[in-house]
């Protein structure tokens, strides 16, 4: 995982520290499991340096074949988008349900050896307290629900707590070295006789027996290459131009990955020799390696540094399990709901989830992390395996265009690089199959089958969007506060921009016909503080106003016929509700209005819905409390219910923000568009109403990328897509505006913000704005708690009318 970067990078050591905290602490942790293996089958001396050495082939053929990846694809989303340009969209649900994995499991290893590493120095947390529950598993519930806090308040505090802490295990691992070449010279020294590094036994590739420990040893310390491909996602964050970032970020993969070889090269003896696996339950074999090779107090300083860069990484698999669901959500592969961002402006429901996930982990299956280092090491080399062949075809491809003699040479290599990574992929699922390797064969059919339900039914995003979603999935706790995020100036003059011309909106100026407008009344005061602005409109467009009401009934659903008394079938409350009605359309008449009225029985907004289809009214006026959150679900709404149902226009007054007698003025009406045909249906409502607006139409875009500002290091990536964006939604206003300016109409457009439904209220809010307009898809139920609907949050967030235009496209089957 990298850490938090809201700069750009400007050297290579810069990178290292930026991305190489997961790598970096494997060292920490994967010889546990190692030596236990080969230790207690009695067969170390001969098979441990064979598997460290092919550990260290397969770095130095990744790394090589990462090189290739850094120059290809610069604009950060690394492997994981050479993948989905060679192999297609089935490889973006793949790479993202194992990153998915992989950031869960990245916290649960991180959380458990932090865990190990503080137990070392204080054994009673291995004592159990009841049921087999030990202190420790209470210490990682409690630091990983803080950790889970900590990066939910966006990624400045993240780097405050968590700071250089690949710095500090940088200086560990070197230490380590130093000191185990030191003691293997010196006189006295306690490696004495241990060679510098180990040699490769030809015997552990001869039998049968020791072949296979020899593999198995080798799955176990693969873990070595957990976070190697961040790397290639830093390539966008360096300064310099597209080669110049390339080569710096594969000189911090050089940096770090040099760094755990050469640990494992010179201090891997030196575990070996100094540690005792019988001990290993007690006291890591790590640290006793540490107790026993640095001299007081380092010992004590390695385990806290261990301790805060092991909780750094569980911080950064966070933050990138963060924008990994901003990526996802703005590609329509999962609900909005997971990727709605917070106060501080990241996404914190994914966060929980993993939190939730870990937590669960730790009650029902312990905090000792070998337990879950076979799935690790698994799903880094799936994803290792896709970037191997990936690159293998795209080398192909270019060779087959222009054919060079060095490129065969090159070709070799990664062919070697993907069939090492495939090989340790097969191996580790066959070694580690029943001890949790097969948890990857159901995760990644489900997480498969949940992206794909979601992006059909959501429905393919814009270019834009799907190429800011790639962006944001590569990138791992970049950012700003949305506070220093708001300030950022537009990227385009408008003034210099050409409108489109009429021909390029589905709009052609022609004004909607409205020639009933149903007001849904109940006897209360608060109902009745709709009729002024019923009023206004019936007399701009001159029609006729339908008056309702509905006597709630479970099971029922019908217009009842009118009656004056229970000589014609009429019940009390209706005949009351009737009375009521009448002497209202009474009123409207003397007003010079034409007005009408019904009663219906049945379910309030089913009935409502009926009626209008049934009277045919072209639009409803309705009073609603404006209830969110909480107050929504325990109370319900029926202005909520009735826009999810009907597919007429509904304009929704909040009547506690009227003073008594007051009529809702029109100076100024925003109507929000994004430059699609789904959005312009809202365009006759506007002209249709333009009559009763005694100011001006204001015209808002909010454009699909956010400011680049909010992107630290990423921002020249994404400024791009900014000004393409900002451009595109002046231009289209430009256009619209014209239309309306040549009947009269005083129009303004605006274009600013990034997340539509925030930028509406605060527009609406700081423009004062009489009333707003827009459409929507009108979902309900599961539908908008998964896919969300930018409506509904303004509605419940905003003071101000709000006029919808429901539309009800038909979805495709799923």
């Amino acid at each position: 995982m990298a850490a938090p970067v809201s700069r750009k990078l400007s050297n290579s050591f810069e990178g290292a520290l930026a991305g190489g905290g997961d790598p970096a602490t494997s060292p920490l942790y994967v010889f546990g499991p190692f030596l236990q293996l080969i230790v207690v089958a009695g067969v170390a001396a001969v098979t441990f340096g064979a598997s460290i050495w092919l550990v260290i082939l397969t770095v130095a053929a990744v790394s090589a074949m990462y090189r290739l990846v850094m120059r290809w694809v610069t604009d950060g989303s690394g492997g994981s988008g050479l993948s989905e340009e060679e192999f297609g969209g089935w490889a973006v649900k793949v790479n993202a349900g194992i990153t998915f994995i992989e950031y869960t499991l990245t916290f649960l290893v991180s959380m458990a050896a932090m865990v190990t590493f503080i137990a070392d120095r204080l054994p009673v947390l291995n004592q159990t307290i009841f049921l087999n529950l030990q202190y420790r598993t209470l210490v990682a519930i409690v630091l990983s629900i803080l950790t889970g806090w900590i990066v939910n308040r966006g990624p400045k505090v993240s780097a405050r707590v968590f700071g250089p802490a690949t710095l500090g295990v940088l200086i560990l691992l070197w230490a380590m070295i130093v000191f185990s070449i030191i003691q293997r010279y010196i006189p006295g020294g306690v490696l004495q006789g241990v060679p510098l590094v180990p040699s490769i036994n030809l015997e552990a590739f001869k039998s049968e027996f020791l072949f296979e420990f020899t593999l198995a040893g080798y799955a176990r310390i693969l873990a070595l290459m957990t976070g190697i491909e961040v790397f290639a996602n830093l390539v966008a964050a360096y300064q310099g131009n597209p080669e110049e970032k390339s080569r710096k970020a594969f000189g911090s993969l050089i940096i770090i990955m040099g760094t755990t070889s050469l640990t494992m090269l010179i201090v891997g003896p030196a575990i070996l020799a100094l540690s005792n696996v019988a001990l290993s339950h007690e006291v890591s074999v790590f640290t006793q390696t540490m107790d026993k090779l640095l001299p007081s107090p380092l010992p004590q300083i390695g385990t806290l540094v261990g301790v805060l860069v092991l909780l750094s990484a569980s911080a950064a698999s966070a933050q990138g399990l963060q924008n990994l669901a901003l990526g996802l959500k703005d590609r329509h592969y999962i609900p909005s709901v997971l990727g709605q961002r917070n106060r501080f402006d990241v996404a914190n429901w994914p966060v929980w989830i993993e939190v939730a996930i870990v937590v669960f982990c730790f009650l029902f299956v312990g905090t000792k992390e070998e337990t879950y280092l076979s799935v690790y090491a698994a799903g880094v080399f799936i994803l290792l395996s896709m970037t191997g062949w990936a690159t293998t075809k795209r080398l192909i491809r270019m060779l087959r265009a222009e054919f060079k003699g060095s490129s065969v040479a090159i070709l070799a290599g990664v062919i070697l690089a993907a069939l090492l990574t495939t090989g340790a992929t097969i191996i580790i699922f066959a070694e580690r199959f029943t001890e949790g390797a097969w948890l990857y064969i159901p995760l990644i059919i489900g997480l498969y089958i949940f992206f794909s339900y979601f992006r059909r039914r959501i429905g393919e995003p814009s270019i834009t969007k799907e190429e800011l979603g790639r962006r944001e999935e590569a990138f791992y706790g970049i950012g700003i506060p949305p506070g220093e995020a708001a300030a950022a100036a537009p990227l385009v003059d408008p003034s210099i921009l050409e409108p489109l011309p009429a021909s390029a909106t589905s709009w052609h100026g022609q004004p909607a016909e409205i020639h009933k407008i149903m007001v849904t009344l109940d006897g209360s005061e608060f109902a009745e503080r709709a009729l002024p602005i019923a009023e206004a409109i019936c007399r701009v467009t001159g029609a006729t106003m339908i008056l309702v009401s509905v006597i709630p009934v479970k099971g029922l659903q019908r217009v009842l016929p009118k009656t004056r008394s229970a000589d014609d079938g009429g019940t009390t409350g209706q005949m009351e509700k009737e009375t009521y009605l009448s002497a209202v359309a009474g009123r409207m008449k003397t007003a010079g209005l034409k007005a009408d009225y019904f009663v219906a029985v049945g379910g309030v907004a089913e009935a409502i819905n009926t009626l209008m289809h049934e009277t045919d009214a072209d639009m409803l006026i309705i009073s609603t409390r404006g209830l969110s959150g909480m107050g929504r679900f325990l109370m319900g709404s029926t202005a909520d219910a009735v826009v999810q149902l009907t597919t007429r226009p509904v304009l929704l007054i909040r009547p506690e923000d009227l003073a008594p007698g007051e009529t809702p003025s029109f100076e100024k009406v925003m109507v929000t568009l994004d430059g699609s045909s789904f959005s312009e249906r809202i365009l006759p409502f506007a002209k249709s109403l333009a009559g009763a607006i005694n100011g001006e139409i204001i015209l808002l875009s909010v454009p699909e990328v956010p400011e680049p500002e909010m992107y630290g290091s990423m921002k020249d990536a994404v400024k791009d897509l900014r000004r393409e964006a900002e451009t595109k939604a002046w231009r289209y206003l430009k256009g619209v505006a014209a239309q309306l300016d040549r009947e009269g109409v005083n129009v303004r457009p605006i274009v600013t913000g990034s997340r539509p439904a925030t930028t509406i209220v605060e527009v609406a809010e700081s423009e004062n704005a009489d009333l707003v307009m827009l459409a929507t898809h009108g979902r309900g139920g599961l539908d908008r708690l998964f896919v969300g609907s930018v409506a509904d949050r303004v509605i419940h967030h905003t003071t101000c009318p709000v006029f919808l235009v429901p539309v009800h496209e038909k979805r495709s089957p799923v």
